[in-house]
Formats: structure tokens, sequence, C-alpha cells
């Protein structure tokens, strides 16, 4: 099991290596990249058009601005690509929500919100969670205890406006 992390500038790093951590966490293994869709574009049409043979199972794009990095993955590839949205104009990343998410028929690319690196790799992990049950096992947990997490807030908070 294997995810591609492609991101369109080396500043996308930070937010890109919160969604990595969650893979690893996981124990996905990940291949992270910098590929841009405008200032390297043929290098972004060739890993597309490899990424099934080299094992990669999902891509998850990170691009700010136009953010046409997982559009053009998406066309060249049946590998499923999840579009992350990046804030890094003075549109907040909505300019790069909005041009992930208006994908042209035929060519889905999911998405997540801006600067949602974590979810993206949720998303990825799901994904292959419906091949491998270890995974499918570990997404169960996880959320098992993210509730009681929540619980132990609502606790705690119980607690102190008692007092």
């Amino acid at each position: 099991m294997k995810v591609a992390l492609i991101m369109g500038s080396a500043s996308d790093f930070p937010v890109v290596e919160q969604g990595l951590k969650i893979l690893q966490e996981f124990g996905v293994e990940s291949e992270v990249r910098i590929i841009s869709a405008h200032r390297t574009p043929d290098q972004a049409v060739a890993y597309g058009k490899k990424a099934a043979e080299e094992g990669i199972e999902v891509i998850i794009a990170a691009a700010g601005k136009a953010a046409h990095l997982g559009g053009i993955l998406a066309a060249v590839s049946i590998v499923p690509v999840i579009g992350l949205p990046l804030k890094s104009s003075a549109l907040d990343g909505l300019d790069s929500l909005l041009s992930i998410v208006q994908m042209p028929k035929g060519i889905p690319v999911a998405t997540v919100a801006i600067d949602g690196a974590e979810n993206a790799a949720l998303l990825a992990i799901q994904i292959l969670a419906l091949k491998y049950d270890q995974l499918k096992v570990r997404l169960q947990e996880y959320r098992a205890k993210m509730a009681r997490q929540v619980e132990e807030s609502d606790s705690r908070l119980k607690q102190r406006l008692q007092q």
C-alpha cells in the first residue's frame, strides 16, 4: 500500500507534512515529491501516467492558487486523486478550493478542506482500507480513540461547571 503526496512547491511541505504524519502513524508507505503543474507540466504528466505501475494506490495533490496539480494527475491516471487546496494567496485558499472542486465531468478529484492534510491522509487510508483489512481495523481504533477523547473532554467540562 502506497500513497503519493505531491506538492507544487517546497513551501507547501509544512501543511503536507501533517498528512504524512497520519500516513506514517497508520504504517502506510508514502512517496513525497515536488512537481508543479505549471512549471514542470511534462514531469506531472509523466508521474501521473506511471503512478499505478509504480505501486501508487492513491495520490494526494497539494496545490495553491490555480491548483491544477490534482487535475493534471487525474487526467492521465486511473489512480484516485485527492486534491488538497492550500491557503497560499491573498484569497486565503478559496481560489485553490474552487479550482480543485470544479473538475470537468469524467475527471474526478476528491477534495478536502483548505489546508486539510490530515483529512486528505485519512481519506486515502479509507480508500486503501477497502483492500487492506489491517487499515480498516486501525481506522476503527482511531475513530474510537477520537470518540473517547471527546467524551473525556465533555466529562471534564461538566465537572468544571459543577464546581
